[in-house]
């Protein structure tokens, strides 16, 4: 007996809809890998229907105070808290992820962000007025882009919506938000909270695939796309983008470096990156995935977190004892599994290297060690439950190694002196270093990359001026 999967819908204009045409995809949960939903396949008709409803609620809502922005967004965050365990029901059915961990790490910080965005949509000003000729007065103005088509990925689906939509509709913006084919489930129901508060057409939410993006990106309406997704897609949406030379926001992979020195406190720092590592399945662009360690604890640092690996369970998400869920997709698990299977001869699997279990897309927290620089799984984004560890002998070394890779998101250094770690802080070529630490956030610190990471900033206020555009007024003083 078939049990009747959930219909999703797009929501466009103030109401959900059907694809125009009637297509849908089936939604997988990763943790059991049974459908359990549907979810329109958008196509041409819908991403016009979307953005024509986003560029018709533009300048109603670009003219909206920042104090009517700001309650509006205030009334969004206390409306995620009051309906959290439907946001987390979501979330996990999308992800498979840990139910309690889903509460305690996403929840909060999603309604911190978006109560910054609501208090940075007062506090947006262009520079004081003055005379930088005769007679003439200058006046900086600070004005919303007009219409975004955002793009979401799957591994933070509600948490990079937020990040998506908060800072967008704070500047005076209109949104057409895509969520990720695999993972709709959360954003259907974002717009369902967000659409009795907000006017309507200000915030729309297309449902499809990756042609359903390309169409957003390179339809006429919008005057910025942004995406946190592959490298391959940012690359693709900026090629896309430049055709008619919209504003492009872009947050991509990563391979996050993790500079450990002789004088850390091997338990500790181990204890930390393991968690970072792991923690959602790995399936994070800043994960700490790239181990530099000192060749004088080498041996002992990697014993230690062979063991944290065997230590740290996957499993299903009402377990209250696992620290990540399963893989995404299929794709994403062979994705995983063929970085082990291709390891070179000279590299040795410490820990896991292997699927867990006969339902779902689960991986095992593993360990290599032994890796050359120019190693596949050095080079190239996992994007998994797996750490590398390399030895290096020196400060310069550890340098040339961290920074030896083309992406350059973020990266983290372990040291007790302070010296050392702020020359290190100087010398990574990432957008974020961490000092004895990995991974967190705050909404008042910005979070974006360089090199194949992508460009322009989540978070904090210059994320904000990201979704806005800069106006010199020029008047003369002479009647």
């Amino acid at each position: 007996m078939s049990t009747e999967l959930r219909r999703l819908r797009n929501y466009i204009d103030g109401e959900f809809r059907d694809a125009a045409d009637g297509r849908t995809t089936e939604v997988v949960n990763p943790a059991t890998g049974e459908a359990y939903a549907t979810a329109p396949l958008s196509g041409q008709a819908d991403v016009d229907a979307a953005m024509a409803a986003a560029a018709a609620a533009f300048p109603a809502w670009r003219d909206t105070t920042p104090a009517e922005r700001q309650k509006a967004l205030l009334k969004i965050a206390d409306a995620f808290e009051e309906r959290a365990e439907e946001l987390i029901a979501a979330e996990v059915e999308n992800t498979g992820k840990p139910i309690g961990l889903t509460r305690s790490e996403e929840i909060p910080p999603m309604v911190d962000q978006i109560r910054f965005f609501a208090g940075a949509a007062r506090m947006l000003e262009g520079r004081s007025a003055g005379e930088y000729m005769e007679g003439l007065t200058s006046i900086v103005r600070r004005e919303p882009i007009g219409v975004c088509a955002q793009v979401a990925p799957w591994n933070y689906p509600m948490m990079m919506a937020v990040w998506k939509f908060a800072p967008a509709l704070a500047a005076g913006n209109t949104v057409v938000l895509k969520p990720s084919d695999t993972t709709p489930a959360s954003t259907v129901l974002i717009a369902d909270i967000i659409g009795s508060i907000l006017p309507k057409g200000v915030f729309n939410v297309v449902c499809g695939d990756r042609d359903t993006g390309r169409l957003m990106v390179e339809h006429e309406t919008p005057a910025m796309a942004s995406i946190t997704g592959s490298v391959r897609a940012g690359m693709s949406v900026a090629e896309s983008a430049s055709k008619d030379l919209k504003r492009v926001h872009l947050e991509l992979g990563g391979k996050a470096p993790v500079v450990v020195f002789e004088d850390t406190d091997i338990d500790k720092a181990v204890e930390d990156i393991a968690t970072a590592g792991y923690f959602n399945a790995g399936q994070d662009c800043t994960a700490a995935t790239r181990v530099l360690v000192h060749e004088s604890i080498h041996d002992a640092f990697v014993s230690a977190l062979a063991k944290a690996a065997e230590d740290t369970k996957t499993g299903q998400p009402d377990d209250e004892d696992v620290l990540y869920g399963p893989l995404n997709n299929p794709n994403q698990l062979k994705q995983v599994a063929g970085f082990i299977e291709r390891l070179p001869a000279h590299a040795k699997v410490e820990a896991g290297g292997h699927q867990v279990g006969d339902k779902g897309y689960f991986y095992a927290p593993t360990v290599v060690s032994g890796l050359k620089q120019d190693d596949e799984i050095i080079q190239k984004e996992v994007f998994g439950p797996v750490i590398t560890v390399q030895s290096f002998t020196d400060e310069d070394q550890a340098v040339e190694w961290a920074n030896g890779v083309e992406y350059a998101l973020a990266s983290s250094v372990w040291t007790k002196n302070h010296a050392r770690a702020m020359r290190m802080s100087k010398k990574l070529d990432f957008g974020c270093v961490w000092i004895n630490t990995h991974i967190p956030l705050v909404a008042e610190m910005p979070h974006g990359g360089f090199k194949k990471s992508g460009y322009g900033k989540d978070l904090s206020a210059y994320g904000f001026e990201d979704y806005t555009r800069v106006k010199h007024v020029m008047t003369s003083l002479e009647g």
